[in-house]
């Protein structure tokens, strides 16, 4: 499955990312219906980190994806498509039913939400391939072995026992590599509980260089005494700027190894109508970015290129005003964008819209 990147020729810094997680089928039906109206599905592919790695991939990062899918038609449609958007597939395992007994894609159905009406999301991932493998196979130093980057989240671990190991042991691995290491925590409500997701996440916070949101992570006031609260106990979804800045603070105080604290902030005027703004602290200070107002086409995925595009700006030494306008410019994007992954193969498309320029580009 290796493959020449024809955009990697434009690539000026060569440094090399990976991530890895589940893969989904996602099929919606067609013109804002809902389910049980629907009579047929459009089917495409996503999943968060997959939709990090594809958006890197169409900015000309060297970017690759590991995850486990089976070895047949729709797990190799799922590659395919990545493949198709430049992201390298070489460590994807295929799986035979001796390997991964249930031996399926796992698959959601996403109901996309207009004007008053909100989205809605049914997952269809239980027993799916990746929560099915033994990964004690498989040699993470040999696999991460070259690599610059290597992103993460909080969904993965959510999925089952092995992949909980997993992902600590690619923290670990990857650290001793010195790999700068992205996290995002992403809760998932349908998938395990907060606290289960709050454990596991603080757990990983040591291992950590560039963090993406403020949950769920336990952010004890007194280590010896929680019933004295977390730090983010009270602070608003939309905080003020000293609200947000005392959280960043804290976390740097119990975390030093943090390079980067970022998070987006959503105003949700319609299901759709939002706007979007960020906070991040970097280098000592805590910058917030310009609001961006927009019309959605399809919200999916908003997070994730929020993420990459944080990543892409720091691949690429931008100035921290500039990292978190990029980042958010990038999520803007990809609300009008159909799918899980933001498809955006021109950086100047997401710098036009960071600067605020709407103009015909001719």
């Amino acid at each position: 499955m290796e493959h020449f990147n024809p955009i990697l020729g434009s690539e000026p810094n060569g440094q090399k990312f990976i991530t890895c997680g589940e893969i989904m089928l996602r099929l919606t039906p067609p013109n804002y219906e809902k389910i049980r109206m629907a009579s047929a599905f459009e089917a495409s592919y996503g999943g968060s980190e997959a939709n990090i790695a594809l958006a890197l991939a169409n900015l000309g990062v060297d970017s690759t994806f590991f995850s486990v899918v089976p070895n047949n038609s729709l797990g190799k449609s799922a590659v395919r498509w990545l493949r198709s958007n430049d992201v390298h597939c070489t460590p994807m395992i295929l799986t035979e039913p001796d390997e991964t007994p249930s031996n399926r894609l796992g698959t959601y159905y996403l109901e996309t939400g207009y004007g008053i009406r909100a989205s809605k999301v049914i997952y269809d991932r239980k027993h799916s391939a990746i929560t099915e493998y033994d990964f004690s196979q498989v040699d993470l130093d040999a696999l991460l072995d070259g690599y610059d980057w290597l992103h993460l989240s909080g969904i993965t671990p959510a999925l089952a026992p092995n992949c909980r190991s997993l992902i600590l042991d690619m923290l670990k691995v990857a650290k001793k590599k010195s790999l700068t290491v992205s996290f995002d925590g992403n809760f998932r409500s349908t998938l395990w509980t907060w606290e289960e997701a709050r454990d596991f996440c603080t757990e990983c916070l040591p291992y950590v260089d560039v963090l993406m949101g403020i949950e769920p992570y336990h952010l004890w006031k007194d280590e010896n005494d929680h019933s004295k609260g977390d730090w983010k106990d009270g602070v608003p979804l939309q905080p003020s700027y000293e609200q947000q800045d005392e959280i960043f603070q804290r976390f740097i105080e119990r975390y030093p190894n943090l390079k980067c604290i970022a998070r987006h902030v959503r105003y949700a005027h319609s299901g759709s109508e939002n706007s979007l703004k960020a906070f991040m602290w970097y280098e000592g200070h805590t910058f917030e970015s310009k609001l961006y107002t927009f019309n959605i086409l399809d919200r999916v995925g908003g997070g994730d290129a929020f993420a990459s595009g944080l990543i892409y700006a720091m691949l690429h030494n931008y100035k921290a005003m500039d990292m978190i306008n990029f980042a958010v410019a990038s999520s803007a994007i990809k609300h009008t964008i159909h799918g899980d992954a933001n498809i955006t193969d021109d950086v100047s498309t997401i710098r036009n819209l960071m600067n605020m320029n709407y103009d015909i580009k001719r």
